[in-house]
């Protein structure tokens, strides 16, 4: 990737309206940088649009699952501000409960949100990523290499997620493109229908991957972090 230059990056984030995108995306901003975010609803991007209030975001309506509407999605950013620099592949769904009881709608939200997904946007961005010798991430779990009971779906998606991203990163590291998959555990977030509270402290904040991304970002050209795993400094004891 070429030396930072923040005030010149264009960022897109999908699933970026919420959580740990949103989180991300804020930070990014706060550097100057330029930040398109997708949901899958026009109310929450307008949602992620609201908290973020800057003239520097765009608002994108996508669904992950469609690579026609990922494509439409990199067209609009690349219409808008003529390039693309950053891809962070954040959109991702849970559905949790044993393998006999999991039905093949949540088997297949899944799999067609957490990984073909980050096919999509790849996809649909790696020939603009080619032309800034940009930077491609996915958004993995600490699920994505340890797997536990009534986590099949998700650990299936999610170790996915981490195959197909070092494999890319191999294929893509020719055209200077840098490639990494960050695993982060629990996240204080809405995600599993979960309501952030003061109980959340202990855990890992958005902001938090916001400030990892960041650092991503800012590293050498030569060295490449192509796998992270993040996780709370000291786990909530029950």
């Amino acid at each position: 990737m070429k030396d930072l230059n923040e005030n010149e990056k264009v960022v897109y984030i999908t699933g970026g309206t919420k959580g740990i995108g949103l989180g991300v995306a804020k930070t990014l901003l706060d550097q100057g940088m330029r930040v398109a975010i997708s949901g899958r609803s026009d109310a929450s991007v307008e949602q992620g649009l609201n908290f973020l209030n800057s003239d520097r975001v765009l608002g994108i309506v996508s669904d992950v699952c469609k690579i026609e509407d990922e494509k439409n999605a990199v067209n609009q950013i690349v219409e808008k501000w003529g390039q693309l620099d950053i891809v962070l592949a954040n959109a991702g769904v849970g559905n949790f409960a044993p393998i006999d009881e999991m039905t093949e709608t949540q088997w297949h939200q899944m799999i067609d949100t957490n990984l073909n997904g980050v096919f999509h946007t790849l996809k649909a961005s790696v020939e603009e990523l080619k032309k800034t010798k940009g930077y491609y991430m996915t958004l993995a779990s600490l699920a994505g290499t340890n797997f536990f009971a009534s986590g099949a779906g998700y650990n299936a998606s999610k170790f996915g997620v981490v195959g197909f991203t070092q494999a890319a990163m191999l294929d893509l590291r020719k055209y200077d493109i840098k490639v990494t998959t960050i695993m982060p555990g629990s996240v204080a977030t809405h995600f599993n229908n979960n309501v952030p509270d003061d109980s959340d402290a202990w855990k890992i904040q958005p902001e938090d991957i916001g400030r990892l991304v960041l650092d991503l970002l800012r590293m050498h050209p030569r060295t490449l972090p192509s796998k992270i795993e993040v996780r709370p400094t000291r786990p909530d004891k029950k």
